[in-house]
């Protein structure tokens, strides 16, 4: 069955660059997927595939059907772009301006495409069904919220992900155990103190520097107070207040992203933020407004479904070309919330060229090696082959 697959996706090759081109020079920004849903709807409806369209506002689902099995598979890839200016030379660049697919997400939608395709061609009736979830605005980390409540994880059993990785080259992937990306939430602090002359700063409460105070002692207490061995970041990232060079700032409001990989951790954060800007307010004279905002959870890959994958991944490739990641990435995805309702893992696709220099997710010079759609596919579609054979 391997050599099957790989044969079925060698000769889509042409068709899935054709593809992955189409989207690259027509990105949609997250919640704006309207073009994107279409085109995949088009493409899975011309392999049989049932298709419902305006799942998760602009998702969609595509569903092979099988026989008896009750248990149902899934595999998410997610369509939306990002607010960039493409800087690439490449003749099928974005032809929306500011708009641009820096993150892979065409890869990703072409290879959930490439393997729904295979998969429709085996010639072979799976015991159970498999979903293809098109997943709109990810970027945004709200698609996956969205897709959920439209009852896209309904009766799923099992659920598979891919996301590209240029730090390792074409023809490989990455796997990992365990925690893959982490959680994310967003943070806003509000110093309250008191206006006054920029000459008597003894007659006033100056919120700038206890914001000042508050950032550097947020820094410090990762250090001294936090796990090491559980890692966690906080970055504020925006500063503002103040009304005049002369007036002493009665009011600063921060705002930033804290990311960790444990559950206790994320658990505690909250708290923990406030005991600490409670301190420094209180020891200065100042008041405080904190609003912390629960965004997504860290993804935890599933051990035996990862073990699934890495068996598949190294029966098609060779044991050379599946990388056990030692690292986890603070980065975050919300393919974290399907695996509140299923079992899951996801795999790093390698993009990177050998032979030029890769530029990074998010960056406007951001290129695939368009070789790595086949390996993408071939390795989705031999795990789930797999998948229904081990009846995991």
């Amino acid at each position: 069955m391997l050599s099957r697959i790989k044969e079925l996706a060698e000769a889509l090759k042409p068709r899935l660059i054709e593809i992955r081109r189409h989207i690259h020079a027509h990105p949609e920004l997250s919640g704006q997927e309207h073009q994107t849903a279409a085109y995949v709807a088009g493409v899975l409806s011309s392999c049989g595939i049932v298709v419902q369209e305006a799942v998760g506002k602009t998702g969609l689902i595509g569903e092979l059907v099988g026989l008896t099995d009750e248990r149902l598979v899934a595999i998410r890839t997610d369509m939306d772009a990002l607010p960039i200016t493409e800087r690439t030379s490449v003749e099928f660049a974005s032809r929306r301006q500011g708009i641009m697919h820096a993150c892979g997400h065409d890869v990703h939608t072409t290879v959930g495409l490439g393997t729904a395709m295979v998969l429709s061609q085996l010639g072979e009736v799976f015991p159970g069904n498999t979903r293809f979830l098109f997943q709109p605005a990810e970027e945004i980390a709200q698609g996956a919220n969205w897709m959920v409540k439209d009852g896209a994880m309904n009766d799923v059993s099992a659920i598979f992900s891919v996301h590209v990785f240029p730090s390792i080259p074409a023809g490989s992937i990455g796997i990992r155990y365990g925690a893959l990306t982490a959680a994310a939430d967003d943070l806003e602090i509000i110093i309250m103190g008191e206006s006054g002359h920029g000459a008597r700063p003894h007659e006033a409460i100056d919120a700038i520097w206890i914001a000042s105070q508050v950032i550097t002692t947020l820094q410090q207490a990762i250090s001294r107070t936090q796990n090491p061995l559980r890692p966690m970041v906080l970055t504020i990232g925006q500063i503002s207040g103040g009304r005049a060079p002369n007036v002493i700032a009665d009011q600063v409001r921060l705002t930033g992203t804290v990311r960790s990989l444990h559950p206790d951790t994320h658990a505690d954060l909250p708290g923990w933020i406030e005991s600490i800007v409670a301190s420094v307010c209180n020891t200065f004279g100042a008041r405080y407004e904190i609003n912390y905002r629960r965004g997504v959870p860290s993804v935890q890959n599933d051990l035996a479904l990862t073990q699934l994958l890495e068996a598949s991944a190294k029966e098609a490739w060779g044991s050379d070309r599946v990388q056990i990641l030692p690292e986890p990435s603070l980065g975050s995805e919300d393919f974290s919330i399907y695996l509140q309702h299923a079992p899951g893992t996801m795999f790093r696709l390698g993009v990177g060229f050998r032979d030029k220099q890769n530029y990074p997710l998010h960056h406007p010079q951001f290129e695939v090696d368009e070789s790595a759609i086949v390996t993408g596919v071939v390795t989705l579609a031999h795990t789930i082959y797999q998948y229904w054979q081990k009846r995991i």
